[in-house]
C-alpha cells in the first residue's frame, strides 16, 4: 500500500461482520483526528474487494469473520502483497493467537467490549509509529519507535465503573442469547439493577449490546439487553 502524504490522513478499513458494531467502528474511526475511514466490509471476500478498489493503509479486523479466521485473511493479504498494517478486534484472548499475529502485521490488539476511549489511544499510538521516519541514530530511537504502540495500561472506564464487573456482565449477556433485563443481570452479577443499568448501557455505547422494550408486563416496559456479537 501507498505511504500517506504529510498532512494526509491514515486510510482506514473496518471489517466487521457485525453491521451495528461495524457502523459503531466506523463512527469512531471518524472521530480520530488524523484518521478516515474509506469503507467497511463484512467478510473476508468483501475485503479483499474494498482493497483491490481503494488505496487503504490500516485495516480495523475483527478475526471471527464469516468466511475466513481474520488471521487467515491476513496471511493471505500479506502473501497477494497488500502491506497495510492491521489492528485486530477480537474477543479472543489465546496469546498463540496473539502471538501468530504479529508475524502478520498485527500491530495492535483490541478486546471486546472496548469504548471509543480504548480505540482513540490505539489509533492515536498507531499514528506515532507510523509517522517514524528515515533512519533511526540508535537503539533508543528504534526502542523509542516500538514503544509507540504499547499502551501504558488498560484504558480508564467511565468513572465508577471496574473492569471485573464489566467482564461479569459482559459474560452474562453472553451466556444468555435471548437477552436480559437490568434486573436479571443485577441477580446474575450480584450487584444493584441501577448498577447493572450502568454497565448495560456502557456496552450499547460500546456498540457490543442491543436494548429493546420487553412487552407483555403490567406497567411500563423493562428494557432488554442482548449481546451483539463476539
Amino acid at each position: 500500500m501507498s505511504t500517506p502524504s504529510p498532512g494526509q490522513d491514515i486510510r482506514v478499513l473496518v471489517v466487521e461482520d457485525d453491521p451495528v458494531a461495524a457502523d459503531a467502528h466506523v463512527l469512531y474511526v471518524g472521530r480520530v483526528p488524523g484518521f478516515t475511514a474509506v469503507g467497511k466490509a463484512h467478510t473476508g471476500a468483501e475485503a479483499r474487494r474494498a482493497l483491490d478498489r481503494t488505496p487503504v493503509d490500516l485495516l480495523l479486523l475483527d478475526l471471527h469473520l464469516p468466511d475466513v479466521h481474520g488471521l487467515q485473511l491476513a496471511r493471505s493479504l500479506r502473501a497477494a502483497g497488500y502491506h497495510a498494517d492491521v489492528i485486530a478486534v477480537t474477543s479472543a484472548r489465546d496469546l498463540t493467537v496473539v502471538r501468530e499475529g504479529v508475524s502478520l502485521g498485527v500491530v495492535q490488539y483490541v478486546l471486546k467490549p472496548f469504548t471509543f476511549a480504548t480505540l482513540r489511544d490505539r489509533l492515536i499510538r498507531y499514528a506515532e509509529f507510523h509517522a517514524a521516519a528515515g533512519e533511526a541514530s540508535g537503539q533508543d530511537e528504534v526502542d523509542r519507535a516500538l514503544a509507540t504502540l504499547r499502551a501504558p495500561g488498560p484504558a480508564a472506564l467511565p468513572k465508577g465503573l471496574s473492569a471485573p464487573t464489566l467482564e461479569k456482565v459482559t459474560r452474562a449477556l453472553r451466556d444468555h442469547a435471548e437477552g436480559l433485563t437490568a434486573t436479571g443481570v443485577a441477580a446474575a452479577v450480584g450487584i444493584s439493577r441501577i448498577t447493572a443499568r450502568r454497565y448495560l448501557e456502557h456496552l450499547v455505547d460500546a456498540g457490543r449490546a442491543g436494548r429493546s422494550p420487553q412487552y407483555g408486563q403490567v406497567g411500563r416496559p423493562e428494557l432488554q439487553y442482548r449481546w451483539v456479537k463476539g
